[in-house]
């Protein structure tokens, strides 16, 4: 595996976790009560599809999957840590970006979450940042394993409260993996296909991973 592929898969579960942006345009002002309402219904249907007794590995990351692809706002996400280049992608390579992004978001989180039943999750404060988003507190418990805190920042995208970033211990999430992804790019040229391909190979690698458990 050259640096550059362990680079990203490493990168990984921050990627998973963090999911999210939102572009700078087209934002607008955000009710806390409906961004606390969002991650409040997100959060109890994740732990529904990890705690079903009725479905098997699979099945709850179908779920889980599904749960994540209404909560977060993948397409946003990826377009603002792809940054410039998406200036500089095709649209070929930009489609293509698009649909490997979001397949890894979902098998990261699925993977991450769907195979841990007892999960609870329990919901903290709501804080204002600004008119256009609100940080929602979350404690996440799993069996065996000590409590962790998650922000979840949400915003308005195309008139519903979407995940945009999630912030994991003063760490905004979404602003790492940008960094990691124009690093990628960076070292090969600014070729933004190298970093499809890498994309490519994390997606065999995570697949294969699925397969084994």
């Amino acid at each position: 595996m050259t640096a550059m592929k362990r680079r990203l898969l490493i990168a990984a579960p921050a990627l998973a976790a963090a999911l999210f942006a939102l572009p700078e345009h087209g934002r607008a002002e955000i009710d806390p009560a409906r961004a606390t309402a969002l991650v409040r219904d997100a959060g109890n249907d994740l732990v529904a599809a990890i705690n079903d007794q009725r479905s098997d590995v699979t099945a709850r990351r179908e779920k889980v999957a599904a749960v994540l692809r209404r909560a977060i706002d993948i397409e946003g996400t990826g377009r603002f840590i792809l940054g410039r280049y998406v200036r500089q992608a095709s649209p070929a390579e930009l489609a293509e970006y698009n649909r490997l992004f979001d397949d890894i978001i979902v098998r990261n989180l699925s993977a991450r979450f769907g195979e841990y039943r007892g999960v609870r999750f329990s919901l903290g404060r709501a804080q204002q940042r600004t008119e256009e988003d609100v940080l929602v507190n979350t404690i996440i418990e799993r069996p065996n394993q000590p409590p962790f805190s998650l922000d979840w920042r949400v915003a308005e995208v195309g008139g519903q409260p979407r995940v945009v970033d999630v912030i994991a211990e003063g760490t905004s999430l979404r602003l790492t993996t940008r960094s990691e992804y124009s690093a990628v790019i960076q070292r090969n040229g600014g070729r933004v296909a190298s970093l499809l391909d890498a994309m490519r190979n994390q997606i065999a690698q995570l697949a294969a991973r699925e397969t084994r458990s």
